[in-house]
């Protein structure tokens, strides 16, 4: 008899590969000058398989008034979009209100509390990142990042913002090349969407 215990994956190496995912993607948001801009990189790995270019990492919601990107599980990020929208409608369009509760209801719930995404949300005039451990973090600088290029194109948005005259798109834009050609998780199939006053 001929044992194939091999193809079946142990719960330890379900673990590395779902662990994998949160670090596989970069998200930047930047409200410069009066506009907000929020965009993400096409990559979707799995593993060390880079498994698709172009993929949508950004959403709009509340009739294009807030952005939300994700990095992490994109099925555990649907469900989360999904909750943030329901906040949304029960606090009649009140984002810090919605991502507070979104960040309580993460934390105490036990289902949600599994879920392995973090989310970037971009309002006309804030942002935020909400994480599974009921962080919910408002940057001074309105700058935020997730995900593995997360830092990098961070970086590069701060000097931008600081030293240049570029429009809130086109700082998340060459943030996020900057990112691309540093993490091999990210690619430069680079998604934006903005809000304006």
């Amino acid at each position: 008899m001929i044992h194939l215990r091999w193809l079946k994956p142990t719960s330890s190496q379900r673990r590395r590969i779902l662990a994998q995912k949160i670090r596989s993607t970069t998200v930047l948001g930047v409200i410069h000058k009066g506009v907000a801009a929020l965009g993400g990189d096409g990559q979707v790995t799995l593993g060390n398989t880079v498994m698709k270019h172009n993929s949508m990492k950004i959403r709009k919601l509340l009739d294009g008034k807030v952005l939300v990107g994700f990095a992490g599980s994109a099925a555990d990020a649907f469900t989360l979009l999904g909750r943030f929208e329901e906040k949304l409608d029960q606090y009649r369009g009140n984002v810090d209100r919605s991502v507070v509760e979104l960040a309580k209801d993460w934390r105490t719930d036990k289902y949600l509390r599994k879920l392995e995404a973090l989310l970037a949300v971009v309002s006309q005039d804030k942002t935020f990142v909400v994480s599974g451990t009921g962080d919910v973090i408002e940057p001074d600088d309105k700058i935020i990042a997730i995900g593995s290029g997360g830092m990098y194109a961070l970086s590069a948005a701060k000097m931008l913002v600081k030293y240049s005259n570029l429009t809130a798109e086109e700082i998340v834009k060459e943030a996020l090349k900057t990112a691309s050609e540093i993490c091999i998780y990210t690619n430069d199939k680079i998604n934006v969407e903005t809000i304006e006053k």
